[in-house]
């Protein structure tokens, strides 16, 4: 006599974390069987079973019992209570699904296996009860309820009760959310629940489902699988259909935790369920044909899927590439349809079970008859009815069964033995539960190849549940074994739909995923793909296409990431690679080349000798410098006559000497700036151009002290001679030197890079070091030439046929013009152009010079010889004009 746990527990402290959701289940779980307490009797209390139990389609009677559950069907019959007669039983309906039948022999051929052992449970009979549940969570409740508490009409409550349920354990069930409803029950008891086919990651949580055990990977692997198979083939851009339950919501939900890590975006993600309006269904098989991207995931059961199958069918979308989940991407029927041609997707890997195909078609007519399932299937394989009676074999005129009809020459999934994949995990589960149960009650002693086993002895759930933590066997080659979690070691298949020579659809194994490998390495690809229509190209399935080198994403507001459009690096920016999310900033010497995908070094600007303005200047340099030695020439040449000697001969050669300087100075200029030249051509601008305004200056001072000296009494001339000019020419020169010199050694000119006028090229120039330095060079300068400006001014009306005030004072007029206009065309001139300024500066004062003051006197000893005699000099005949 079975004791009712369910009454127990209401008072129990050990299930006190009960949650909301398994109170809700036990309540509808005690309406459908219907308990009523009887009346209490002497020394006991007795419930009796209002309603109805559910027989088990297949059952065996043995020492311990197994307790099955699979999906043969996907419907529940609907049926409206008015709560004023006893509910009917709960029945399943629609079409047949072989697949789920053929597991469930799966389970019955696993433990006739094990009954004929004698390595595992000696002389112990293994039996079993399989229910079909229609894959819905009431019946999968019900019969929770009656593996827990056995299907006794009339059940005793006394103390000497044995406290086990009428199962050791459960296997099934084939869908998630079932399997959820099933151990939230059984869990409560202890009863272990081994799973072939719910892949829920939710399930992995033992604070929840302490009792739930599973030979199938978790979700959370396939999700995870998915995700980096995506990522591999480069599909940015995918829609997403799943079913409404508790498989398909958290297994997309998984996927997308995933799936975000590599920036894999979603279109759309649809749900439906089976029972849903087909409304909801036409909606989302238009959302799919509307859809831009190329590549749809399909998260999906396998009754989901043949719906949404039937409907696209009827209005083709678009060629699509489709991604499958393990539920339904080994599916027979779905590949014949050749609706989803090239499909991938994992799948558990295949096996081969030894004998089961002769057990699967080795079914007797006296089998079929015993049995509602078996007739069932018999009557939609062969399209004949079964007789029940021989009255009923008189009276029907439809086509009979006979029993004899051959299993072996139809195409159906229960006959399918080529892909046994799921199946193997049953045929494990079962093998798993029987394990358990030898460590329980066998004790193979001193000698392991005869065990001992206590076929009476009570065995209680929760002893088989704490074995089957332990658990680690190999059967046909499968290993068994549970992580802590009760998950086994997740390994795929990676599956493509091809069409072979024959023209039929057919599984193609194209790869492995492995999560026992390291990260990054555990999808392996073996073969090649063949993709949609037939394709060997990979897909495209963007939101946008990639951005090149040379641009940036930037995203689209209000769309997801993927979405995105290219925008063209910034100045002085690059990005070298395809897609990315920004750009780089180039360093300080380097800029971008026209397509902005590499940095170039800048290129170096400087005034150099091998440029034409650079070779104009050079030459206007020599040519200068060569006009001061052809002068200097005819002076020392014609140094005895009048104009020379009255023209400061001495204070004239220095002057072309300067003058000499000061355009071959302006040759430092050019050319690569180095420390030494930068040093050298401020310092020794500066210095001969206070060296040749000295001499100018003594020139002047020399014409004006000279007609006063010629007053009566004035000995002035004495304080001018050559001597004194000498000093004077010194002094103001020294004085330059000296700033020159303090420049040098304080803060000196030297080559630096300016890196800020101009983004896209380096202008080499010579730094100042000392900005106040060069402005008190040329201020000096300046100085002077003001103040030799003045003097020739107040001397050019002296009584002189060549006075040189005259041409000292343009001359000065046109190096004052030349240098306060420079200022301003310094500070503003760009990169090289700064060098040429200050260079046109010295060659146009020095031109200025030379054509002012010396040219006119070259002109009248060449050309006008008669002229240069003393008394044209003194002023006493009166001069032609030139």
């Amino acid at each position: 006599m079975h004791q009712l746990h369910l009454l127990m527990l209401l008072s129990s402290s050990e299930v006190m974390w009960i949650s909301q959701a398994s109170v809700l289940n036990l309540l509808g779980a005690l309406w459908i069987i219907g308990l009523k307490a009887a009346e209490p009797d002497t020394g006991s209390v007795s419930c009796a079973l209002r309603g109805i139990s559910s027989p088990p389609a297949f059952s065996k009677e043995g020492h311990f019992i197994i307790g099955g559950v699979f999906s043969f069907h996907y419907y529940l019959r609907i049926v409206q209570h008015n709560y004023t007669n006893h509910p009917e039983p709960l029945q399943c309906t629609g079409r047949m699904y072989t697949r789920d039948l053929r597991f469930a022999r799966a389970m019955q051929f696993a433990i006739e296996e094990i009954n004929n052992r004698s390595d595992i449970l000696p002389n112990v009979v293994l039996g079993y009860q399989i229910h079909d549940t229609c894959s819905v969570v009431p019946v999968a409740s019900k019969i929770a309820l009656q593996f827990a508490n056995g299907n006794d009409p009339k059940i005793t409550l006394a103390s000497s009760c044995p406290k086990v349920a009428s199962v050791t354990a459960v296997i099934g069930d084939s869908s998630t959310t079932p399997s959820i409803g099933m151990t939230r029950l059984l869990g409560l008891f202890g009863v272990p629940q081994v799973s072939h086919f719910a892949t829920c990651a939710c399930l992995s949580n033992k604070h929840e489902y302490p009792a739930f055990f599973r030979t199938i990977p978790s979700d959370h692997f396939q999700a995870a699988a998915l995700a980096q198979l995506v990522k591999y083939f480069g599909w940015m851009w995918i829609g997403i259909v799943r079913s409404d339950s508790d498989y398909g919501n958290n297994g997309v939900a998984s996927f997308l935790r995933a799936a975000q890590k590599e920036g894999i975006c979603v279109e759309y993600s649809v749900a439906f369920y089976r029972t849903n309006h087909r409304s909801k269904l036409e909606r989302i098989a238009e959302v799919i044909r509307s859809s831009t991207s190329k590549v749809i995931l399909a998260f999906i059961a396998l009754g989901e899927m043949r719906l949404l199958m039937e409907e696209l069918a009827k209005k083709p979308p678009p060629p699509l590439q489709w991604i499958g989940s393990e539920s339904w991407m080994t599916d027979q029927e779905i590949l014949k349809s050749g609706m989803f041609a090239g499909a991938v997707g994992f799948a558990i890997e295949h096996s081969v079970i030894p004998g089961f195909r002769r057990f699967l078609l080795d079914i007797t007519a006296a089998q079929v008859s015993q049995s509602p399932v078996l007739r069932e299937f018999w009557e939609s394989t062969f399209d004949c009815t079964m007789p029940r009676t021989q009255t009923e074999v008189d009276l029907m005129q439809v086509k009979l069964c006979t029993g004899t009809e051959d299993l072996s020459a139809v195409q159906i999934p229960y006959t399918d033995t080529s892909q046994l994949r799921i199946t193997n995990m049953v045929y494990k589960a079962a093998y798993a539960i029987a394990h358990a149960i030898h460590r329980v009650v066998c004790d193979n002693g001193q000698n392991s190849q005869v065990p001992r086993c206590n076929k009476t002895e009570f065995v209680e759930p929760h002893q088989v549940l704490e074995q089957l933590k332990k658990v680690n066997f190999t059967v046909n080659g499968y290993p068994v074994a549970f992580d802590s979690n009760g998950d086994p070691v997740a390994t795929y298949e990676l599956i493509n739909w091809q069409t072979g020579e024959d023209g039929t659809m057919q599984f193609i194994t194209v790869g492995r995923y492995d999560a026992s490998q390291p990260k990054g390495q555990e999808l392996s690809l073996t073969k090649k793909i063949t993709w949609l229509n037939g394709q060997t190209q990979i897909p495209v399935s963007v939101c946008s296409e990639s951005c090149p080198p040379g641009t940036r994403k930037a995203v689209q507001k209000g769309r997801p990431v993927c979405c995105y459009d290219c925008i063209p690096c910034g100045e002085g920016e690059i990005s070298n690679e395809t897609d990315s999310l920004g750009c780089a900033s180039c360093p300080d010497e380097f800029w971008p080349n026209s397509k902005r995908n590499e940095c170039l070094p800048k290129p170096v600007e400087f005034l150099s000798w091998d440029e034409v303005f650079g070779i104009i200047l050079a030459v206007c340099s020599i040519i200068g410098a060569f006009m001061v030695v052809v002068v200097t020439g005819i002076f020392y040449r014609h140094r005895s006559s009048p104009i020379v000697r009255a023209n400061n001969s001495e204070l004239s050669f220095l002057l072309l000497f300067s003058l000499t300087l000061c355009f071959l100075c302006s040759l430092t200029f050019i050319g690569r700036p180095s420390e030494w030249s930068c040093m050298l051509r401020h310092t020794a601008f500066g210095i001969t151009f206070v060296l040749c305004i000295s001499c100018v200056l003594g020139k002047t001072l020399v014409v004006l002290m000279a007609f006063r000296a010629t007053l009566p009494g004035s000995n002035v001339m004495k304080w001018f001679g050559p001597l004194q000019q000498r000093m004077t020419v010194i002094c103001f020169t020294f004085v330059q030197a000296l700033i020159c010199t303090l420049w040098l050694v304080l803060s000196p000119p030297f080559p630096s890079k300016n890196l800020s006028y101009y983004k896209e090229r380096i202008i080499l120039e010579c730094n100042l070091g000392s900005a106040g330095a060069f402005w008190a060079v040329l201020g000096y300068i300046g100085l002077l030439a003001v103040l030799c400006f003045v003097l020739a001014f107040l001397a050019r009306k002296l009584p002189d046929n060549f006075n040189e005030a005259k041409f000292i004072t343009f001359s000065m007029l046109i190096f004052c013009a030349v240098w306060i206009t420079f200022i301003p065309a310094y500070v503003s001139s760009p990169g090289k152009l700064t060098v040429a300024v200050e260079i046109f500066a010295i060659l146009a004062s020095s031109f200025g010079l030379i054509l002012c003051i010396f040219v006119p006197k070259c002109f009248i000893i060449v050309f006008r010889p008669e002229q240069n005699t003393k008394k044209h000099v003194m002023g006493k005949v009166p001069s032609k004009a030139l």
